[in-house]
């Protein structure tokens, strides 16, 4: 097993790798949280922080043999978090900020539980940030695209599978913004944020067409797409969820639009607005259905 243990705050082809590795290597990412442990106490709040330093993902670690074309698999094994979490209303964001203070909240771990006020509910660990780096240019840990980045999905989980487009050679592979839970959306703009370590195990998939990251869960398919606003990434994830349908499914577009209507299953993972420049990630995905062939295969299995 490996370590990751050193972090950035952007995503780049022309970051040095910390570790190399190969396929079937297992990973451990020790992650910080969001802010990078400037959060001590609830007397701290976010506009205080130094923001250039948001969102930092442990890596990247370049993976041998992964060359442009191929796709990086990333099974999440296990997810462990810190016994302090935050969270934080943000100036001018969310749809309550009107009327709302800056506040910080600090939420204790105990057992497995967050406790928030007088209430306590199951933690459900997720990694927020999760890519590869892009072809060209400097995408900072804190954004989404079609490389990955701060998906911000809640079910990118223990027991997810991950997929993601590589577009440089060794991939650049990294991840972090971990969360002890949150809500789909995080319309304050975070969730329980909160250091912690990710077991991965990593292969890959060669030659194969991928457009957007792939969550893939033990009864889902779901694309992961971001644009400017809900319609536009309603419709990149659609269209890509589309295309991976036709030749497994064998229907032709407007079979599948009318299946997704019916059966398809839409969330916004990350909505906060205008934090992220209008920045929307949604993902779409599908119920696995017994005798249909998978919509991606892993040829490692």
């Amino acid at each position: 097993m490996k370590i990751i243990d050193k972090s950035v705050y952007n995503f780049s082809k022309d970051n040095e790798p910390i570790e190399r590795a190969k396929p079937g290597d297992i990973l451990l990412f020790k992650t910080l949280d969001c802010f990078g442990g400037q959060i001590s106490s609830e007397n701290q709040l976010v506009h205080e922080l130094d923001l250039t330093k948001a969102n930092p993902a442990a890596g990247p670690v370049y993976i041998e043999d992964a060359e442009p074309g191929d796709v990086l698999v990333v099974d999440i094994l296990d997810i462990t978090v810190g016994s302090i979490g935050f969270a934080c209303s943000i100036p001018n964001s969310g749809p309550l900020h009107e009327g709302s203070e800056v506040r910080t909240k600090v939420i204790p771990i105990e057992d497995g539980y967050a406790k928030y006020n007088d209430i306590y509910w199951p933690i459900n660990p997720m990694v927020g940030v999760i890519g590869t780096a892009p072809e060209t240019g400097s995408i900072a840990c804190g954004y989404a695209d079609n490389h990955g980045g701060n998906i911000d999905s809640k079910l990118i989980k223990k027991g997810s599978r991950v997929y993601l487009p590589i577009r440089v050679k060794g991939a650049l592979f990294q991840l972090g913004d971990l969360h002890a839970t949150m809500g789909d959306g995080e319309i304050c703009g975070t969730g329980i944020e909160i250091c912690g370590e990710v077991l991965t195990k990593i292969s890959i998939i060669k030659n194969l067409e991928l457009n957007w990251p792939i969550t893939e869960t033990i009864s889902h398919w779901y694309v992961n797409a971001t644009g400017k606003s809900y319609d536009e990434s309603l419709m990149i994830a659609s269209k890509e969820l589309c295309r991976l349908m036709k030749p497994v499914y064998n229907w032709d577009q407007t079979d599948v639009f009318i299946y997704l209507s019916l059966q398809g299953d839409v969330g916004i993972n990350q909505g906060t607005r205008p934090m992220y420049d209008d920045m929307v990630n949604v993902r779409i995905g599908i119920p696995k259905v017994q005798g249909k062939e998978p919509l991606i295969k892993n040829k490692s299995e």
